[in-house]
């Protein structure tokens, strides 16, 4: 294993832990997944038998080994946390939100800047390969000027949830801190800074006490519109990307393979990974030069959320600019808090 890797401990070892990071971590060449925080149930090292296992945060930042710390704990400790982590002189990978409000964003940044720290936002969804199919028509500029862009993450789930830090009103819970970001973060990087844009929340399950619906309108130069919609009712999932032009139109479903595979227990480094099905490809209808009518199908190509971790080693080692900016996290969260 090379001098250079980056030795990397997570702060938990739920969901997120063990499908989005653990794997990752695992199987990458610039990084080792040295430690984690257990609580109670100890079960990292049956998967991951060298694995330290840590019962609280301070013993792990204390870990002089450890230079990157993950932290995907519930979304109300995000600061908390991640300001510990800086303080301990540790470069930190955010899950989303980032952090509850763009204040406390503005914090992290500029104590990272104090201790000479990276801190990160992992924005995995920038490399969904539906979301890729997406990037991959608006270069190829058959849409001509974008006119509409709606984008969704529908879901259903009636019965109210056990996780106390989504379903109470705390910091950051509810769908649109959920889904929120995820969505929010695939529009500014596509389209960047909208000139106005309108936050509207919805309750609709019996009792429950956070928002199970959310919806964004974002405005951006030229009259161009993003609708933004994630929903807990709709039993029937809509296409989750679609795009209207001065040319044309392109509509893709949403595919989430990675999560699946990842779920099922596919390692990122099968061959098969991040392939989408031929069931799920996107449909683009244009009018060339000559003003013929054309349909296409489109193929997503492979991905893997290794990129993101790509991205950080490059940050970290190599001194190269995060994809994910500093603006850019600002303006999601001012929108959320909006």
């Amino acid at each position: 294993m090379s001098n250079n890797v980056i030795k990397t401990g997570i702060l938990s070892f739920g969901m997120s832990g063990q499908i989005f990071h653990a794997p990752f971590l695992d199987e990458h060449q610039n990084f080792e997944l040295s430690a984690v925080v257990e609580r109670s149930k100890k079960k990292a090292h049956l998967i991951y038998s060298d694995i330290k296992s840590y019962d609280t945060i301070d013993e792990i930042l204390a870990d002089s080994e450890i230079e990157l710390i993950i932290v995907n704990t519930p979304n109300p400790t995000h600061f908390e946390f991640a300001l510990k982590a800086l303080k301990a002189k540790k470069h930190v990978l955010l899950e989303k939100p980032f952090t509850v409000n763009s204040s406390e964003a503005k914090q992290l940044f500029t104590a990272a800047k104090k201790y000479n720290c990276s801190v990160l936002a992992y924005q995995n969804r920038r490399y969904d390969s539906d979301f890729l199919s997406v990037k991959s028509v608006l270069e190829s500029n058959k849409l001509g000027k974008i006119v509409e862009f709606h984008l969704r993450y529908d879901r259903y789930k009636y019965v109210i949830g056990e996780k106390v830090t989504k379903e109470t009103p705390v910091p950051g819970s509810g769908l649109s801190y959920d889904l929120g970001p995820h969505l929010l973060d695939a529009a500014i990087s596509l389209f960047g800074t909208p000139l106005e844009w309108k936050k509207s929340l919805g309750h609709f399950r019996p009792n429950t006490q956070v928002d199970d619906y959310a919806h964004f309108h974002l405005l951006y130069p030229e009259g161009m519109q993003v609708f933004i919609t994630a929903s807990l009712l709709v039993t029937e999932p809509q296409p989750a990307f679609i795009l209207h032009g001065t040319k044309g139109s392109y509509v893709k479903d949403r595919a989430d393979v990675q999560e699946q595979q990842l779920q099922e227990g596919i390692k990122p480094s099968i061959p098969l990974f991040g392939i989408e099905s031929t069931n799920t490809l996107g449909v683009l209808t244009y009018f060339n030069d000559e003003g013929v009518k054309k349909h296409e199908n489109i193929i997503s190509k492979k991905s893997s959320y290794k990129q993101v971790f790509n991205d950080v080693y490059g940050t970290i080692r190599e001194g190269k600019t995060y994809p994910v900016t500093e603006n850019q996290i600002i303006q999601q969260l001012e929108i959320l808090e909006s």
